[in-house]
């Protein structure tokens, strides 16, 4: 870092309400731009344009206000869908297209409980005249793995609480970058928007720490400064799931609905003070 003032941002995708989990990441980020006179930016991640919606994203702002913390700009990823094109673009010649659906996919791999199968490359050996004929149907864009390794070379990454990483993306096998229903993947839009940025450190959960994988090759692929990770314990409760939208988490409205303090809240959750039932994850 050298002295610089450190760029924060919390990223959060208005497809639900946010919980505790999100508001120790938004914490954390905050707090760590404003110790050295930093910036914390607040990015709304909604291209995902079947699951957002707007009641989301002014929830999102009642909640971080709620919890008395303030952002210096606020950005949307539905405005910055040229960037994305512009950087798919520039990895083209390691792109082919994906003709197969989730379904197809599923149907022919299997992968231990809880496991994500990797993708076995079947579209990556259509020939170009098959991969041509094809282009009117509904398709993905895929990273050819390999190549891009091959690329890129060695790559490591350094992390506030793992130290220092050795990059391994070819344990994701061939990603998806952009699809007809999102013109960018997480991986491509992160990646992009953080350099676009000027974010410096990135503050999130360790449920993120493999998906650094692959953006740390993407940075690299697009001659991209690479951040200093900050990837966090999670919250978990009683059972010792951690907390997911989907789960059923206790959500801050709820709670800011109830007559709670944000700021009490957001002062416990920087000593790592939690309401009953909630922990932090052991490393």
């Amino acid at each position: 870092m050298n002295g610089a003032p450190r760029i924060t941002r919390f990223a959060p995708s208005p497809t639900g309400r946010l919980h505790l989990g999100h508001a120790l990441s938004a914490v954390r980020a905050h707090d760590l731009a404003r110790a050295g006179g930093g910036r914390f930016l607040l990015r709304i991640e909604d291209i995902d344009g079947t699951r957002s919606r707007p009641e989301h994203v002014d929830a999102i702002l009642l909640d971080l206000e709620w919890l008395g913390l303030e952002w210096d700009a606020l950005s949307f990823q539905s405005e910055r869908l040229d960037l994305y094109a512009a950087a798919q673009a520039r990895l083209a010649d390691l792109l082919y297209p994906c003709f197969c659906t989730r379904a197809e996919i599923a149907a022919s791999l299997s992968a231990p409980h809880g496991a994500t199968p990797l993708y076995p490359g079947t579209c990556r050996h259509l020939s170009d005249e098959t991969r041509a004929s094809r282009m009117g149907e509904p398709h993905s864009w895929r990273l050819d793995m390999a190549r891009a390794v091959e690329r890129a070379g060695p790559l490591t990454w350094q992390d506030e609480y793992a130290g220092l990483v050795v990059a391994d993306p070819l344990s994701h096998g061939d990603v998806i970058l952009a699809r007809k229903d999102a013109p960018a993947s997480y991986h491509l839009a992160v990646t992009v928007d953080d350099a676009a940025q000027g974010v410096t450190d990135v503050v999130r959960g360790v449920d993120l720490f493999d998906a650094t994988h692959v953006h740390r090759l993407l940075q690299a692929l697009l001659g991209l400064p690479t951040p200093l990770y900050h990837h966090h314990p999670l919250i978990v409760g009683s059972d010792g799931q951690r907390l997911a939208k989907r789960h059923g988490a206790p959500a801050l409205a709820a709670m800011r609905d109830a007559g709670e303090d944000g700021r009490v809240l957001a002062d416990a959750l920087r000593r790592n003070m939690l309401p009953a039932g909630f922990r932090l994850a052991e490393a």
